[in-house]
């Protein structure tokens, strides 16, 4: 069975770093494509990166150069680098693997606040 489960999350200051890491189960190789998806309060879920198995990783605008999608393939886990944070960054952060059938699996979330 897919199974993904995060970790990482948490507090932190603005212009603080965070990283999440996702474990893929059973092989994060199987899954076309590979991503970070976020939920702050009271809005809809929105991409925040995604690495594809063929192409380049692709980020939303109010992250970029701030954030870093990656993986460990021997560890089956996919990684979030997030740097600089901004109090805009809090939200419920959600990792996705997307099957060559388009079938989405999702992690549990983890809960990321940037305040002073």
């Amino acid at each position: 069975q897919v199974q993904l489960v995060e970790s990482g999350g948490g507090w932190v200051q603005p212009g603080g770093s965070l990283r999440l890491s996702c474990v893929v189960s059973p092989n994060i190789l199987g899954f076309n494509v590979i991503g970070w998806y976020r939920q702050a309060l009271g809005k809809q879920r929105q991409l925040v990166a995604l690495r594809p198995r063929v192409g380049s990783r692709i980020y939303a605008d109010s992250v970029k150069g701030r954030f870093t999608i990656s993986v460990d393939i021997a560890k089956n886990t996919m990684y979030l680098q997030m740097n600089n944070m901004e109090p805009e960054d809090t939200a419920t952060y959600y990792c996705n693997a997307e099957d060559i059938s388009r079938r989405q699996s999702w992690g549990q979330g983890t809960q990321v606040t940037v305040a002073s």
